[in-house]
């Protein structure tokens, strides 16, 4: 990993996603875009001891929220927020308006964005970490720094939450986002 070219493409290739994935931790993008170099920072740095067997996504994702989290918590000591427990996840959902082809499907989608922003935010985040960024349970909770069953119950939560609400809503997020991947 000690390769100039190869950590050009890492950072070309996550940067984009981390930040959206940071800002949606943390309100202080300037703190965001900080917190993501730090992570690119330390990966060079400590290049030569990363194991080469780690899931890259899971392991950035991952190292961007204990990094904003450490930040908070140093503010949090000198009175400016408060612990990761507490931090809420902030993306609001929104599928773009091109994928909206009729008006029953623009309801239906406004319906869905709806029900989704109104998941306890952990919940949201795994959903956010499940079907935008991608990764499995294991990695999802390898991010969120909980155990296998955790996180699988968090993905079921909110299934079970949007599912009790509007039944037809799995199939239309389930369209949606594998378009948007």
């Amino acid at each position: 990993m000690g390769d100039e070219k190869a950590f050009s493409h890492l950072f070309e290739k996550h940067y984009a996603h981390l930040i959206r994935y940071g800002n949606s931790l943390s309100p202080l993008k300037d703190k965001v875009q900080d917190c993501v170099q730090e992570v690119f920072t330390d990966i060079w740095i400590y290049r030569e001891s990363i194991s080469e067997s780690i899931v890259v996504k899971a392991y950035l994702l991952s190292s961007v929220r204990k990094r904003i989290a450490r930040h908070q918590e140093r503010d949090r000591f000198f009175g400016k927020t408060t612990s990761i427990d507490t931090i809420e996840f902030l993306l609001d959902f929104s599928i773009e308006h091109d994928l909206i082809a009729d008006e029953t499907t623009a309801n239906k989608v406004f319906n869905l964005n709806k029900l989704l922003n109104e998941l306890p935010s952990r919940q949201k985040e795994a959903l956010y970490l499940r079907y935008h960024q991608g990764l499995s349970v294991d990695e999802i909770a390898s991010t969120l720094d909980v155990n296998y069953q955790s996180a699988n119950n968090l993905l079921y939560r909110a299934v079970l939450n949007l599912r009790k609400d509007w039944k037809d809503i799995i199939l239309l997020f389930l369209a949606v986002t594998t378009s948007l991947l």
